[in-house]
Formats: structure tokens, sequence, C-alpha cells
């Protein structure tokens, strides 16, 4: 095989390496159907049945009102104990102590600031049950009446607010008397400290779970690039199942230290925080019937209280987005293993989190999201400056021999072998190497895929405006070329929406081609220039943000190559 069609091998390999990959995830759902995502529709909903773990049984979610109503309905029928902080809204049914209805208050399902709040928490009984439950169980054989899922507990007040804990009792009339003492910070921690007081005369061992539970199959859109599911980590590895897999009858079970245990969405989390030093018992299921996940601990050390004594136990309950300072926060302040983990950082975090604090940074300090992208491309572009010149140095010495290879191909076409011979004599004698222009391409695979990371997988971008049209960096570019950008009042189909970033996107692909040596192959160089086009319209569903991160590279290497390929004396039509 001749040098050129290497020289061509390589530069293909490096084009499917950065772009391939694209192919297998889906593009990004729209920004409006986020309220979708954090809880799909559901059904009338039946217990979960008991799974023993450990010495005491994981109790179940209980099972929702065969009457599904509105969620408003649900909520104004049941004695509630409202939530308000400057984060949260919500509140707690006094039926079951549930925490099960919860909104965020700064994010929105719309970029209208006016839009309904997110939902992340709703009671059983409505369309999309999602809630968090914590209690306490006994072992097989104890006779203890506890507070389940329709007890009606008492208050101490009607509004839990970050200055003033919730209390909740309850009296079981045979001797124990439970009390329940809710709090919540600022943002999205809820601080769950259960107690009773045992008056039976005999001694009480009971065993605190805590659960999730969340009713239907909500929409994913990461595939392989980001989890949505049933998550935790567990004895310091982190665990992650799917709701499909879950669906198919796998029904993990994992003792540890410690830990935590949730469900992720691509924004939100509710992540359960027990004791760090408990032993527990930690499961992922599914109830067919229901169409209901759950994940739940179980304190196997148990809290024994003899006759006359009290006992208690502290969990936390992490509710809201994923907001990378209050993981990290949280993480540090309450010792939790790798909480920070419910962020999907991916394979390359140890670029994909410090390039976050980088683009976070900068953006605070200018003050826009779109701009810090530039601004972060520009210190990337520095970094690889040495690299990236000596590869355009080469790069630019292969396309001034372009017309030289062409006379040894006239020469020689008919006798590959001398045909290879006097071309690698021609690479020595000028100190060209084929395959050099592929080196910054390899090195800025990994750097590609952090950034897509970030700009993806967290809240960086979400409603956050550029200039213009721009509205929402996370969501594709809205423009259409195909109704004249909006001149012509035709809404085209979803796969040709092709908006102004995207073109532009392709056109400084094309130019970039125009400095690259050129395939001596006709059809090969017509793939070339097809190339273009067709990742103008696969980018054109990616999110407005990376499309600008890609474009403004695109347009730095250009002008990089024009500076070294001038000063070399080498013209780009050469």
């Amino acid at each position: 095989m001749s040098d050129q069609k290497n020289l061509l091998i390589a530069v293909v390999l490096c084009i499917a390496i950065v772009f391939g990959w694209q192919f297998f995830f889906p593009a990004p759902v729209p920004e409006q159907t986020e309220a979708e995502q954090s809880t799909e529709a559901t059904t009338n909903t039946a217990p979960t049945p008991d799974v023993s773990v450990g010495n005491a049984t994981a109790p179940s979610a209980g099972a929702a009102p065969k009457q599904i109503q509105s969620r408003d309905e649900v909520i104004g029928n049941a004695p509630r104990v409202n939530i308000t902080t400057p984060n949260l809204h919500g509140s707690i049914s006094l039926k079951g102590g549930r925490i099960d209805d919860v909104t965020l208050v700064q994010y929105r399902t719309e970029v209208d600031p006016e839009s309904p709040e997110i939902e992340l928490f709703s009671p059983a009984g409505s369309p999309k049950p999602y809630f968090a439950d914590f209690g306490w169980s006994v072992a097989p054989g104890a006779e203890v009446k506890l507070p389940d899922n329709n007890t009606i507990w008492s208050a101490s007040a009607d509004e839990i607010t970050p200055a003033k804990p919730l209390i909740l009792t309850w009296d079981n009339g045979e001797g124990i008397l439970f009390t329940r003492t809710i709090s919540v910070d600022e943002h999205f921690l809820f601080t769950v400290e259960q107690t009773f007081q045992n008056n039976t005369g005999q001694d009480v061992t009971l065993y605190p779970y805590g659960l999730i539970s969340r009713t239907g199959t909500p929409k994913t859109s990461g595939f392989y690039i980001l989890h949505e599911g049933p998550i935790g980590v567990m004895n310091e590895t982190l665990e992650e199942i799917d709701y499909d897999d879950l669906k198919e009858g796998d029904s993990p079970q994992f003792s540890s230290e410690g830990g935590w245990i949730g469900i992720t969405d691509k924004f939100w989390l509710a992540a359960l925080l027990p004791d760090q030093g408990a032993k527990l018992k930690n499961r992922f299921s599914y109830i067919q019937d229901a169409d209901r996940f759950q994940t739940d601990y179980l304190n196997q050390n148990g809290v024994s209280v003899p006759a006359g004594g009290t006992g208690s136990t502290t969990n936390h309950l992490f509710a809201g987005a994923k907001e990378v300072h209050l993981i990290d926060k949280y993480e540090e302040e309450l010792k939790v293993d790798r909480l920070e983990l419910a962020i999907d950082w991916g394979w390359f975090y140890i670029i994909t989190k410090p390039l976050y604090t980088v683009l976070e940074t900068v953006a605070n300090y200018v003050g826009n999201m779109g701009i810090a992208i530039l601004i972060v491309t520009i210190i990337i572009k520095l970094i690889l400056l040495p690299l990236a010149h000596k590869s355009y140095v080469s790069m630019s010495k292969m396309k001034k021999l372009q017309p030289e290879m062409k006379k040894l191909r006239e020469r020689h076409g008919d006798d590959r072998q001398k045909l290879n011979e006097e071309m690698m004599a021609l690479y020595r004698k000028e100190k060209a190497n084929p395959a050099a222009g592929c080196l910054p391409l390899l090195v800025q695979i990994p750097i590609f895929f952090a950034l897509y990371k970030v700009l993806y997988v967290t809240l960086l971008m979400r409603h956050e405006p550029f200039f213009g049209w721009i509205r929402d960096l996370s969501a594709p570019d809205p423009t259409n070329l195909f109704n004249l950008f909006g001149l012509i009042p035709w809404d085209p189909p979803q796969m040709m929406m092709i908006g102004i970033l995207p073109i532009l996107m392709g056109l400084s692909m094309f130019l970039q081609q125009k400095f690259n040596p050129q395939p001596a192959d006709p059809v090969q160089a017509k793939i070339f220039m097809f190339m273009p086009i067709f990742f103008t319209f696969l980018l054109a569903k990616f999110p407005a943000g990376l499309v600008i991160y890609w474009t403004w590279n695109n347009i730095l290497s250009i002008a990089q190559q024009w500076y070294i390929m001038r000063r070399m004396g080498v013209s780009v039509n050469s």
C-alpha cells in the first residue's frame, strides 16, 4: 500500500475516532420535555413484595390509591406541612410522613422564567409518583406495631424552613412513641432523625431503612454517554443499573458500610445518604405489575433499646439539582463516599472535572457561557500550541510536496514498489511525516470527549443564552435553512432542521480541508468533500454550545494553518 494511502487511512481514522462515536448517541431531547424526563407516566400501583435483607425485612413503598388523581388533587386531599426554602417548594404528607412533593424553585421547565418549576417528587395516587420514605423494620417473627404509609402523624408546625425543623410524632398504642424530626437546609439536603421511646417493659430492636420509589419508566436521552436510573456507591464502587435491566428481572443487592443509593436523571438527583458507619443492605428493585422502581437500604446494625430507653438514627436525603459545588460540599461535610459520581463525569474524569471548573470560573467572570466556551477553546489551543504547530508544519510540507508527488505518480504509476521508494526518499529529503498531521486530532480526542461531557451532562449550559437567536445553549440551534430562517411560514420535519450555527460549522470544516493535503484518489477526494455536509446535518441536532465550540475551534485551526503555510510559502490551492 502506498504512503499516500497510508496518509488517507490515518486521516480517516482520526476523523472516525473523533466523530464516529456520535452515530451511536441519539440527539439530545429538547429542553421542553425535561419535566417529563423527571417522572414519566404511571398507572395504579401495587405493593412491592417484602424482601428479606439480613435479619430484618426491607419494606416496600406500599400501594398507591387505585383511583389516579391529578397531582394537585392528591396534594390537596391529605394533611400536609409546607416546605419553603430558597431552592425548594413542596410539602410533606402527614399520612405516612413521606417527603413526596418537591419542586425546584430555581429551575423551570422552559427558558421562560414564568414557566412551571421542575417537579422532582410527586405523591402516590398522582399520575407520576416519585417520593422518599424513611422508617423502621423488625426482624422476622417480631411483633411490633410500626408506622407505615397509612399512619397519620402529628406535626409540630404547618411549615418547614431552614430555620424551623418539623417534628412528627406517633404513638403506636402499645408502649412505643415514634418521633421523626425532619430538617432542610437552604439547598437540597433533608436531614431525618428517627427516634423511638420504648415504654413496653421489654427490650426492642428496630432496623432503620430509607427508600426512594418511582413509578413509571422515565424517558432517557444519554444512551452510553450518560447514565440515568438507579445508582449508588457501595464498598467504594460505583453501581449503576439501567431501567431496562431491572425490567428484565435483574434485582441486585449489595452489602456495604456506608455509601449512598438513589435514582438519577440527567440534571436531577434523589439520593439516600445513610449513616456512613452503618452496616447496610442495599437493593435496586422493580415491580412489573406496577411499573415501579425502588432503591432502598436497611441498616443491619439495628437500634436496640431497653425498657424505658430511647433509641435514634440520623440519615439524609438529597433531592434536587446536580449542582457540582453542592454535591462536593455534601460529600465533604457528611463524609459520603464518592457522592461526586452522581454526576457522570465519564472516562476522562481527570480532564472533565477540571475543565468544568475552568468553564464555570470563566463564565462567572464574563457573565456569558457562550463567551466562556470561546475563551476556554482559546486556552485549549494555547496549551496544545507546540504540538499543533509541529503537526501543521508537517502538513504544510506535505501540501507543498503534492506537485512533486503528482509527478512521481505519473512517472512510476505502473511500478508500485518504485513509486513507494521514490516517495519515501522525497519525505526524507524534505523531512515530512505523512502521519504527523493526525497527531493534534488524536491529542484532542480526550479533550473533546471531556468538553462534550461537561456541556452535555452538567447544568452549565441549561437555559443559558448566548446572543441573538440562541436563547438556550443546551438546545439545538432553533433556526432552519429550509424555511429561510423563519421567513417562510413552514415547519419542516425534524430531520431537516439545519440552523445557522451548524451551517457555519460545515463551512469552517470545508475551509479547513482546503488547508490540508488532498487525497490523490478522486473518489476519496469526493468523499472528503462530502464530509462537511454530512457533519452539518449530524451536528444540527446537538446543543448549540457544542457546535459553537467546534466551529470556533475550526476557525482558530484555520488561522494557525494559514499563518504557518504563508510563512513556509505554501499556497492553499497547491
